[in-house]
C-alpha cells in the first residue's frame, strides 16, 4: 500500500512519564494564612482611602495583623527562646508599634509584604521536594529477577542486590543499574546521559536504574545495590545542593541579627532612660514608637524589591520564569556560563542532515526507500527518515513484511525489493567487505561519523544504496546566544554533555564554542560546575533534562528549558524559559544586572532617609506626622523608581545588551 507523507503522520510512542505527587498550595498553613490576609487588606484598603468609619475598616485590618502576624510572630517568640532574634518578628512588632500610633495601614502593609513572602518560599520549598521525590518513581517498584533455575520472581526493587539477574521486558524500567548479560534492544538513557537518540544495547553494555528499555527483551546483572544507583544518587545530590546556604544568605542573616538587637535595644533605651531622668511617660513612648517607624526597614525592603519584582514581571512576559527575588538579583553575578546540549543548545530532536545514495539512486529515491521500510517503526531514527520523506512530498512505494531487530534496524520488501535501514556495524556483510559499494558506503560513513552525525545505512537487494547522516539540529538562535553570554560575563562559555565527544565537538564548533566537555553522567556535571565555582566563578548552567539537575542545584544559579525540560529540572532550576527561546538568556541576565544597579541607588536612598530620620528623632524633636512622612515618602520614591523596569523598553534594551 502506498501513502503519501502529506497528510497522514508517523507512528509515534509517547515517552513514559513519571507520576506527579504535587503538594496542593492550599495544603501549606503559610499559603492559607497568607492568602486570607491579603483578601482582608484588599477590603479593608479602598474604605480606609474613602474615609470609611473605623469600624468599617477595622476589624478587617485587625484581621490581616492576627493572619499575616500570628504564625511569624509565634516563630519569633520561639526564637527568643532560643536567645535569637529574627527579623520578622521585628516587623510584627513594628507593625503593631505603628497601629498603637495610629499608623494602621502602613503596619497592614507590613504584615501582608511579608506573610505573602513567607508564603511563596514555603511554595517553592514543598515544589522542589515533590519533584525531588517524584524523581524516585522513574525507578519501577518492582523488578522481575531471575533464580538460578530460570524461574521468575517479583520483587521489590529494593531488596535487588549486587548479582542478582534480571529479565527487563520491551517498554519496561530497568530497576537497578546493571550490565547486560543477554539480548539486544535500545534504550532511552535520556534522564541519565541526555542523549537525545535511544543506545543500542548487546551483551556486555553497561545500563541504568530509571531508563526506558526499548523493543528487545535483555537479561541484566546488578551491579550496584539500588540505593545507590545513578537515580538515587541524583537524588542525593540535588537534595544536598538545595539545603546549601549560598554565602549571601548567611551574611544577611547575621546582619538581621545584629539589626534586630540594636533597633529593639535603642527603642527601649527611648522609653526606659527619658523618664528615669524626669520626662513625660507619654512623651518617652511617643519618641520610642517613632523611632520604630523610622528606624524599621520597610523602606529598605521596599528599596530592593520593586526593582526586582518589576524586572521579574517584564521577563515574565517575554517567557523567562524567574522563580523569586533572590533569583534576579543572583542572575546579575554570574561571570561564567556552563551549557548542556540536547535540548537546550539543539532542539532536542533527531532530523535528517545528509542523504548520501549510491548505486545510481538519487537523493528523494533513496530517501523514498529508507522512509518506507522506517514506516512502521516507533525509533525516533525511524521517524526523523519519515519526517525528512514528508518535508519533500514523497509518496512511499508499497511495503511488506516489515521486520525490526532491535540494535540493529529494520528490514521490509519495498515495492518488491528487500531493502534494509539500520546501523553501520550490525548491517555488515563479511562476504561484501571489500566490495566496491562497502567501501565507498564506509567513506560515507567515517565522513558523517566525523562531523558528528549518526551514520544509518540503507541496503537494497543486499547491496549498500547509500547512507544518511542524522543528528540534533543546533537552535537557530544559540550561536548569538553565546556570543552575548560570553560578552555579557567576559568568558566564553563551556559546554557541559553526555553525548559522545565527535557530536558535542562538532556542535560546539557551530555555536561558537571551544571549551567542550563530553560524556558526562550526572555526576560529572554537577563535578564540572563545583570546578568552576572552586576557582571563583559564579556560574550560571542551562539545561534542561533530569541528568542536569544535580549541576542546576550545584550551581550558582540554575535555569532550564522549558517546553521539553523534565519536571525535576524545572523545579530545581532558578529560573525556567518557557517558550525554549534560547537568546532569552543574556537578555534576563542584562535585566537582572540593571536591576542590581536600581537596588543599590534604592538602598542608598533609603538609608539617607532612615539615617536623617533616627538622628533628628534621637538628636532633636521629631514630629510624628514628619516622621510618617519622611518614612513613607521614601519608600514611595524608591517604589516607582524601581518600577521603571516594568516597560517594554527596559526589555528591549536588555535583549540589545545595552549597558543599561
Amino acid at each position: 500500500m502506498s501513502s503519501t507523507l502529506t497528510r497522514t503522520a508517523p507512528p509515534g510512542v509517547a515517552r513514559e512519564a513519571a507520576p506527579r505527587r504535587r503538594t496542593r498550595i492550599l495544603a501549606l498553613p503559610e499559603a492559607r494564612w497568607a492568602g486570607l490576609a491579603l483578601v482582608l487588606f484588599a477590603a479593608a484598603l479602598p474604605l480606609y482611602l474613602v474615609g470609611a468609619p473605623a469600624w468599617v475598616w477595622g476589624p478587617l485590618f485587625a484581621g490581616v495583623y492576627v493572619t499575616g502576624g500570628w504564625e511569624p510572630g509565634w516563630e519569633g517568640l520561639k526564637a527568643l527562646r532560643e536567645r535569637s532574634l529574627d527579623v520578622d518578628l521585628l516587623m510584627v512588632v513594628a507593625a503593631l508599634g505603628a497601629a498603637a500610633i495610629g499608623q494602621v495601614l502602613d503596619g497592614a502593609l507590613l504584615i501582608v509584604i511579608f506573610a505573602t513572602s513567607g508564603a511563596l518560599e514555603a511554595v517553592a520549598t514543598a515544589r522542589t521536594a515533590d519533584s525531588v521525590r517524584g524523581l524516585l518513581d522513574l525507578a519501577p517498584a518492582t523488578a522481575t529477577r531471575l533464580g538460578d533455575d530460570g524461574g521468575e520472581e517479583v520483587v521489590a526493587t529494593e531488596r535487588l542486590r549486587v548479582g542478582d539477574v534480571l529479565l527487563v521486558r520491551p517498554g519496561e524500567r530497568f530497576g537497578a543499574d546493571g550490565r547486560v548479560t543477554e539480548g539486544a534492544s535500545d534504550v532511552d538513557q535520556a534522564t541519565i546521559t541526555g542523549e537525545p537518540l535511544p543506545v543500542a544495547k548487546a551483551t556486555g553494555d553497561e545500563v541504568f536504574a530509571g531508563t526506558l528499555n526499548g523493543t528487545g527483551a535483555l537479561r541484566v546483572v546488578v551491579e550496584r545495590d539500588p540505593s545507590d544507583s545513578v537515580i538515587a544518587r541524583i537524588v542525593a545530590m540535588v537534595e544536598e545542593a538545595s539545603e546549601t546556604k549560598a554565602p549571601t544568605q548567611l551574611f544577611v542573616e547575621r546582619i538581621e541579627q545584629r539589626y534586630s538587637l540594636g533597633m529593639v535595644a535603642a527603642t527601649l533605651a527611648l522609653f526606659v532612660v527619658p523618664p528615669a531622668f524626669g520626662d513625660d511617660l507619654r512623651s518617652a513612648l511617643l519618641r520610642a514608637m517613632t523611632f520604630m517607624i523610622v528606624a524599621s526597614p520597610c523602606a529598605v525592603v521596599l528599596a530592593t524589591m520593586p526593582p526586582l519584582l518589576s524586572a521579574i514581571a517584564n521577563a515574565g512576559r517575554h517567557g523567562v520564569l524567574v522563580k523569586s527575588a533572590v533569583v534576579m538579583e543572583r542572575l546579575g553575578q554570574v561571570d561564567r556560563v556552563a551549557l548542556d546540549k540536547t535540548g537546550t543548545l539543539t532542539e532536542g530532536v533527531p532530523h535528517v542532515t545528509d542523504v548520501r545514495p549510491l548505486a545510481g539512486l538519487s537523493e528523494d529515491e533513496l530517501l523514498a526507500l529508507a522512509a518506507a521500510a522506517e514506516y512502521s517503526s516507533e525509533h525516533p531514527i525511524a521517524r526523523a527518515v519519515v519526517g525528512a520523506a514528508r518535508a519533500r512530498d514523497l509518496v512511499l512505494p508499497p511495503v511488506s513484511d516489515f521486520v525490526s531487530t532491535p540494535g540493529v534496524g529494520v528490514a521490509a520488501v519495498v515495492d518488491g525489493r528487500p531493502v534494509a535501514v539500520g546501523s553501520p556495524a550490525r548491517l555488515a556483510d563479511a562476504d561484501q567487505v571489500g566490495s566496491p559499494a562497502r567501501l565507498a558506503h564506509a567513506d560515507h560513513v567515517a565522513e558523517l561519523e566525523e562531523k558528528g552525525r549518526t551514520a544509518v545505512v540503507v541496503e537494497v537487494d543486499g547491496v549498500p544504496a547509500g547512507v544518511l547522516g542524522i543528528a540534533d539540529r543546533l537552535r537557530p538562535e544559540a550561536s548569538g546566544a553565546v556570543a552575548a553570554l560570553g560578552e555579557l560575563t567576559g568568558a566564553a562559555p563551556v559546554l557541559l554533555t553526555g553525548d559522545n565527544p565527535r557530536a558535542a565537538a562538532h556542535l560546539a564548533r557551530e555555536a561558537g564554542i571551544t571549551d567542550v566537555r563530553a560524556g558526562l553522567l550526572p555526576q560529572d556535571k554537577a563535578d564540572a560546575v563545583t570546578d568552576l565555582q572552586s576557582a571563583g566563578h559564579k556560574v550560571l548552567l542551562v539545561g534542561d533534562g533530569v541528568n542536569d539537575a544535580p549541576a542546576l542545584a550545584t550551581a550558582h544559579t540554575g535555569i532550564a528549558m522549558g517546553r521539553a525540560g523534565s519536571d525535576l529540572a524545572l523545579d530545581t532550576a532558578d529560573a525556567v524559559i518557557v517558550r525554549d527561546e534560547l537568546d532569552t538568556v543574556p537578555a534576563v541576565v542584562a535585566l537582572s544586572r540593571r536591576a542590581r544597579r536600581l537596588v543599590v541607588q534604592n538602598l542608598v536612598i533609603a538609608t539617607v532617609f532612615i539615617t536623617g530620620l533616627v538622628i533628628w528623632d534621637l538628636a532633636g524633636n521629631l514630629p510624628l506626622p514628619l516622621g510618617v512622612a519622611g518614612h513613607e515618602g521614601s519608600t514611595v520614591i524608591v517604589g516607582l523608581n524601581g518600577l521603571r523596569l516594568l516597560t517594554g523598553a527596559a526589555w528591549r534594551r536588555a535583549m540589545r545588551l545595552q549597558a543599561v
